[in-house]
C-alpha cells in the first residue's frame, strides 16, 4: 500500500515526497538468537516537520504543538520500528506509524460552541437541589413538640 519510491500518501490532500523521509537500519534490541548481533532489522525513521515544505502550515503547528514524545524540540519526529523480524517488514510498520501520526493532525479539531443549559434542565437541577436539602433538614436531632 504505501511505496517508499514515490510518496507516503496521508490523506487524500496530503502526501509525503520520499525525498523528505530518512530511514537508517539498525540493529534490534532484545532476544534474537543468532543474528541479533549481526543483522540490522530494526528501523528508524527521521521526518521534518519544521522543514517539510509538502505539509500545510495548520498540520506542521498542530504536529509541533503535540505532546509527542517522538517529536524532538528541533521538530524532528523519530520513529523507531524493531518487531518484526524483516527489515522490510519494520520500513513499512514505521511508515504505516508515520502516516498514521500525520493524518491525526491533519484532522481540523472541531471548535466547541458554548451552550446554555435548557430551562427545563435548569428547573430539574433546582428541585433536585430542594429535595436534597430537605433530606439533609430531616437527618436533624429529634425535637418533642410537648
Amino acid at each position: 500500500m504505501l511505496k517508499m519510491s514515490d510518496a507516503v500518501i496521508i490523506n487524500d490532500d496530503l502526501a509525503i515526497p520520499a525525498a523528505e523521509i530518512e530511514i537508517s537500519a539498525i540493529r534490534a534490541q532484545g532476544a534474537g538468537g543468532q543474528n541479533v548481533n549481526k543483522v540490522a532489522s530494526a528501523v528508524h525513521l527521521r521526518f521534518d516537520i519544521a522543514q517539510s515544505p509538502s505539509l500545510p502550515e495548520g498540520v506542521r503547528s498542530r504536529l509541533l504543538a503535540s505532546n509527542d514524545s517522538r517529536i524532538s524540540g528541533d521538530g524532528i519526529l523519530v520513529i523507531k520500528s524493531q518487531r518484526h523480524r524483516t527489515q522490510e517488514r519494520n520500513r513499512r510498520a514505521a511508515l504505516e506509524r508515520l502516516r498514521d501520526v500525520v493524518g491525526a493532525a491533519a484532522v481540523e479539531p472541531k471548535t466547541r460552541k458554548k451552550t446554555r443549559p435548557g430551562k427545563a434542565a435548569a428547573e430539574q437541577r433546582l428541585a433536585e437541589k430542594r429535595r436534597r436539602s430537605k433530606i439533609k433538614k430531616e437527618r436533624g436531632p429529634v425535637r418533642s413538640d410537648d
